[in-house]
């Protein structure tokens, strides 16, 4: 694997942050050509300086015409698109009756509608250079549940069935995509939404109550799982739900 993203183009939604920023870092050690896309741009554009890689991506992934626009970009620009991992994600931290119509259209529209508007962009470049991967994010509560975070939990459930889905279609087409499952992980996604940001003492009493492991993820950690399943290592893996989550779902 050290060499084989050598020649390979990725794009990376939500780039620069959290699992996302991971992410690029990991491709970029491993010589990927990679192209960050995230509507933060001051945390864009630092991750790029400080990887010499070329100016971000910036948008909202919830805007279907943005998603288009870029991956036409980046093929028009590298010629190609060999990975796309959607890895841009927002939640809302409440139950049914503390969301409303906009927090549930927001949760949908940056996590169901932007990973979709991104696949269906670049799918029909990846078929045609019948090769291509796509990974995406999902979460332990795509699959379990959780109380307080109703939107955030359906939308990752979507997440898992999008993903297996898509690579029904197109097992056949030479593309391959799965989805990453995380659970508790030290991103600052962990302490969004939050009455009060939660303290170092805070995130380990967490850890101690309901991860097996006792310690929360670090970012890096999932984004060895994202490249591993990029890679072709995982070459007869498709329509997968990868859980990374210190065994939490094992329960």
């Amino acid at each position: 694997m050290t060499t084989e993203f050598a020649d390979r183009v990725v794009l990376v939604t939500g780039g620069a942050s959290g699992m996302g920023e991971a992410s690029v870092r990991r491709f970029a050690g491993l010589g990927a050509t990679v192209v960050v896309f995230d509507r933060d741009a001051d945390g864009a554009s630092r991750v790029c300086s400080e990887l010499g890689l070329g100016a971000p991506m910036l948008g909202d992934v919830a805007d279907s015409a943005v998603c288009s626009a870029a991956v036409n970009e980046v093929v028009a620009e590298h010629g190609r698109l060999d990975v796309l991992v959607n890895a841009a994600g927002t939640i809302h931290r409440a139950d049914s009756l503390g969301t409303t119509d906009d927090d549930w259209r927001r949760v949908m529209g940056v996590n169901v509608d932007g990973m979709f508007w991104m696949c269906r962009a670049a799918l029909p470049h990846m078929i045609e250079a019948g090769r291509g991967v796509i990974v995406n994010f999902g979460s332990i509560w795509g699959g379990v549940g959780s109380a307080g975070s109703t939107a955030y939990c359906v939308s990752k459930g979507a997440v898992h069935q999008l993903t297996k889905a898509l690579a029904l279609d197109h097992v056949l087409d030479g593309v391959r995509v799965n989805a990453v499952a995380p659970g508790e992980v030290n991103t600052p996604m962990l302490a969004s939404e939050r009455a009060t940001p939660p303290s170092a003492e805070d995130l380990q009493a967490l850890a101690d109550a309901t991860i097996p492991m006792k310690r929360l993820a670090d970012p890096d950690e999932i984004a060895g799982v994202v490249v591993f399943l990029a890679s072709d290592d995982a070459s007869y893996m498709t329509g997968e739900i990868v859980h990374v989550d210190a065994g939490y779902t094992a329960r």
